[in-house]
């Protein structure tokens, strides 16, 4: 793995541990690691085993690739793909009914473009 692909992996566990509302420690927890170990991942400054993202991906519960998704996002700079992973961030943390709502609002609103 590259550097930039270690800071863009760590940038991304910490995006979804925040979109959790874990804390380092937490997710330290049930993951069964050290906050230490947590936090130098999202710092890019420990390597990381397939083993040990098994393990993070399944406390954070996500897939493995859920965790290697900035390449499709975080690799444009453009304002667009930042105002839609804020969008995806508020996303996560909305229960079901309130997303259908607004997947179907978005759907209406749009659908001479979709």
């Amino acid at each position: 793995m590259t550097d930039r692909e270690q800071v863009l992996l760590g940038k991304r566990i910490r995006d979804i541990r925040k979109a959790r509302g874990y804390s380092q420690e937490h997710l330290a927890e049930i993951s069964g690691f050290h906050y230490t170990y947590i936090g130098g991942l999202e710092r890019a400054q420990k390597n990381v085993t397939l083993a040990n993202l098994i393990k993070i991906a399944s406390a954070l519960e996500v897939g493995v690739y859920d965790l290697f998704e900035y390449t499709r996002i975080s690799s444009t700079t453009d304002k667009k793909s930042s105002d839609i992973e804020k969008i995806m961030e508020v996303l996560i943390k909305l229960p079901t009914r309130d997303v259908k709502k607004i997947k179907d609002f978005v759907y209406n609103m749009f659908e001479d473009k979709i």
